[in-house]
């Protein structure tokens, strides 16, 4: 196989990946990667507004409220307004939402983070220019993305659209 072939297989199979790993999530839960995002930083601090979410998650504030509205609607988290500033809405878990979590399969960004973090400066540098690198040759280096693995659409996905 030449190198060509062997670039492009490569990046199919990070496609592929992430396709496997949405629908076992979708079979599991019936979340989509950025629901599970968005339930896992309520896991890890039991109340946040939308605000506080959005800087954990790194999505766009818009997105988050969509997540967090579908989300509602599912049954997964709560809203309450704030006791001493009534304007300010907090977000917590649900125990349907923490049942979801249970029962999610572990999320493909961590998988990569798992082995991402032991490597060297100088080999995670070089994979991080790498894939830049790859990002800018699909015309994909503007494009706005969370730091998580997900397949199509990103606002599709975020927004809960279908």
């Amino acid at each position: 196989m030449d190198q060509l072939n062997e670039a492009l297989v490569s990046i199919r199979k990070i496609l592929r990946a992430t396709e496997l790993h949405g629908k076992a999530l979708r079979i599991a839960t019936g979340l989509k990667t950025s629901q599970l995002i968005v339930l896992q930083a309520l896991e890890e601090s039991p109340e946040l507004t939308v605000g506080e979410i959005t800087a954990r998650v790194h999505m766009a504030q818009a997105t988050v409220t969509m997540i967090v509205s579908r989300l509602d609607a599912m049954g997964y988290v709560r809203r309450t307004r704030g006791t001493s500033d009534k304007r300010k809405v907090f977000v917590s878990l649900s125990d349907a939402g923490a049942e979801a979590l249970a029962q999610a399969p572990e999320a493909l960004h961590q998988r990569f983070a798992e082995q991402f973090e032991p490597l060297a400066v100088w080999e995670k540098t070089m994979l991080i220019a790498s894939l830049q690198r790859v990002a800018a040759m699909l015309d994909a280096a503007d494009i706005d993305a969370a730091p998580l693995l997900q397949l199509g659409d990103a606002h599709a996905h975020d927004t809960g659209v279908k």
